[in-house]
């Protein structure tokens, strides 16, 4: 019995493909999983581009013509007026009626042809709902449109020093009841000696945004309550920390929920520096928003009260 389990194990995880996947700044190599993708034919389609999707789709649609016409073609004089003669015009019969289109001159004259023209009508509207319904599911997709700065920094904010990022919204209209999560990551070992990946939340000064339209300070006061109270740029290094930023809410035009998330390494947080402010006032009072300016950081004199 146990040669029977190893071998159906085997069999279902010792020849999978390995696939190579990226989360964030990692890349891990995936083994031990079976990759069918005729088990999630659906996830397969939402997720590969949009050159591959298109190829994929005509490769199946002149497979599945050159099938059936190939099963008009065993059958010579199933089909009135055939034109060009053979295999060619059992091909063309095919493509027009997988599609529908039915121009008149070609028709099924026995009744071999009518039953497989009957199949192919039947195969060919059912796969033209479900590719129909597959390029609807992409486009009506909800995708978020947020910036976040390529950079983080820690500064001073009344007297305490500050973690801060920077959002915006790229659509320029307004997302309703829009939320912000912080939560750091970094390598712990426990008393036992066991690794681990530890995640911990990060208190935000104010994680809610009633309209998020242009822009969005987010800020993460490093107090004695804070998880990065003691950290230093050495210390996160050492710990291989980085820290997650994500922001949901809901379109204001469409009424989607709108999600998108970043993330910082060590390498990517900025010690006594700030972010350079983009809102000016011309002189005839107009308020001009410099998204040129979003990502800069500029260095502060003064070192971070701890």
């Amino acid at each position: 019995m146990s040669k029977l389990k190893h071998r159906a194990s085997h069999a279902r995880h010792g020849h999978a493909t390995p696939r190579r996947i990226t989360r964030g700044r990692y890349q891990f190599l995936i083994q031990g999983l079976p990759s069918n993708v005729l088990r999630d034919l659906f996830h397969h389609f939402m997720t590969i581009g949009w050159p591959r999707l298109f190829a994929t789709l005509a490769a199946f649609f002149i497979c599945f013509d050159l099938l059936f016409g190939l099963l008009y073609h065993l059958s010579p004089g199933c089909i009135a007026n055939l034109n060009p003669p053979g295999f060619a015009g059992a091909f063309f019969f095919s493509v027009e009626t997988f599609a529908t289109v039915g121009y008149g001159d070609m028709h099924p004259q026995t009744l071999y042809g009518h039953l497989i023209a009957m199949a192919e009508i039947f195969a060919g509207v059912m796969s033209l709902a479900l590719i129909t319904g597959i390029m609807f599911a992409r486009f009506s997709r909800p995708r978020a449109r947020f910036l976040f700065t390529h950079n983080a920094v820690v500064r001073p904010i009344d007297g305490k020093a500050t973690f801060v990022v920077r959002a915006a919204n790229e659509r320029q209209n307004i997302v309703q009841d829009a939320a912000a999560q912080l939560h750091l990551l970094y390598d712990d070992t426990t008393l036992e000696g066991m690794n681990l990946r530890r995640i911990v939340d990060l208190p935000l000064v104010r994680s809610q945004h009633p309209m998020f339209s242009l822009g969005w300070t987010i800020m993460h006061v490093m107090d004695e309550a804070s998880p990065l109270c003691h950290e230093t740029a050495q210390s996160l290094r050492d710990k291989d920390a980085s820290i997650i930023l994500s922001v949901t809410g809901t379109d204001d035009t469409t009424g989607q929920r709108l999600s998108a998330r970043t993330e910082y390494s060590s390498e990517n947080i900025h010690w006594n520096a700030a972010f350079p402010d983009l809102l000016e006032e011309d002189a005839d009072g107009t308020l001009r928003v410099d998204y040129g300016r979003f990502d800069e950081v500029v260095p502060l004199s003064s070192p971070p009260t701890p």
